[in-house]
């Protein structure tokens, strides 16, 4: 444990948010743990030094702090609406190969001052493909969530129709953002601006606003994270996928990831009866937004009908009628 001194020099350094004498005690708390043979102690400590000195580099590098406005303003705030989640990935329910690409993509991003020094780059242009419902937006909150970032919604209805012909101004105003505001920018539904240049049905304005983004993203050098989300990778352009570092195809959930998603949303209000396994197999084919809306719709019965928990009846009813609700959104669509 460190001295009573280090202690009180800490909360001093503290007290007058003077950074580098912070850091300094603490690396020398470290190095007191060491010789007293606390290794693993001394090693957390030196990790979180510096994870602080990274972040305090970025600040410098951007040349203030990173938290943004809370509105964005003029033009920018039709083009963009801003949120800070706090979602983590440990409460994220997804494959084990999607939540390990995220957590490479976390760790880059948060030693990206280490890997600077080395002429490298942290993963931070990022596209997601996968069915309706499996995750990717979430990610956008989770990436958001565990960096401490905003996450910012770029409209694209209002990019497309609102300034028809002016589209390429406006892309610019939301890449001086990513350049000037360090955060999560999601472009959702990406396909409606990416897709395959050349196709019959396709607008010339779209084709123009398609190489317009592919020169944005290829000369950001930004510290801001983008992210692209499709559910319809067959449609989108060839020359799309190598602007982007990763590429993270989503699935819907299986038996197993159905059964962790219930019990997670529903664990305070399950009776004992619950067979979280059987759940799983009842609902193949739903997405992880499809199982929620079934676990709240299951919760909120039980408490409209004065009841204390919810049973495997009401899981199983809830879920065999948000299946059976496929077909009918299926010949809508």
């Amino acid at each position: 444990m460190a001295s009573a001194d280090q202690i009180k020099a800490l909360l001093r350094s503290f007290v007058d948010r003077d950074d580098a004498q912070f850091l300094s005690i603490a690396m020398q708390v470290a190095a007191y743990e060491a010789k007293r043979g606390h290794g693993k102690l001394a090693e957390e400590i030196k990790d979180l030094i510096d994870a602080a000195k990274e972040q305090r580099a970025g600040r410098e590098l951007l040349g203030r702090d990173p938290t943004p406005i809370s509105r964005p303003r003029g033009e920018l705030a039709n083009l963009v609406s801003v949120t800070y989640p706090r979602d983590k990935l440990v409460r994220m329910v997804t494959s084990e190969t999607v939540r390990e690409r995220l957590l490479r993509i976390i760790r880059e991003q948060r030693h990206f001052q280490r890997l600077r020094e080395h002429g490298l780059a942290p993963r931070r242009r990022l596209l997601l493909t996968g069915p309706p419902g499996t995750g990717k937006t979430l990610t956008a909150s989770v990436l958001a969530g565990e960096l401490g970032l905003p996450l910012f919604l770029v409209r694209l209805e209002v990019l497309i129709s609102k300034f028809l012909g002016e589209t390429a101004a406006k892309l610019r105003l939301i890449f001086d953002a990513v350049r000037d505001t360090r955060g999560v920018y999601l472009f959702d539904e990406f396909d409606a601006i990416a897709s395959q240049r050349g196709m019959s049905n396709e607008v010339g304005e779209i084709r123009r606003v398609l190489n317009s983004f592919l020169q944005f993203i290829e000369h950001n050098d930004s510290h801001s994270l983008i992210v692209a989300a499709t559910n319809h990778p067959e449609l989108l352009d060839h020359a799309v996928y190598r602007r982007f570092d990763d590429v993270i195809e989503y699935d819907l959930p299986s038996p197993a990831q159905v059964a962790d998603t219930l019990r997670g949303r529903v664990h305070k209000f399950a009776g004992s009866d619950v067979d979280w396994a059987e759940l799983g197999m009842v609902a193949s084919g739903l997405s992880y937004a499809e199982i929620t809306r079934a676990a709240d719709e299951a919760m909120k019965d039980a408490i409209i009908g004065d009841r204390m928990s919810v049973t495997q009846a009401d899981l199983k009813a809830a879920l065999t009628e948000r299946l059976a609700m496929r077909p009918a959104r299926a010949t809508l669509t």
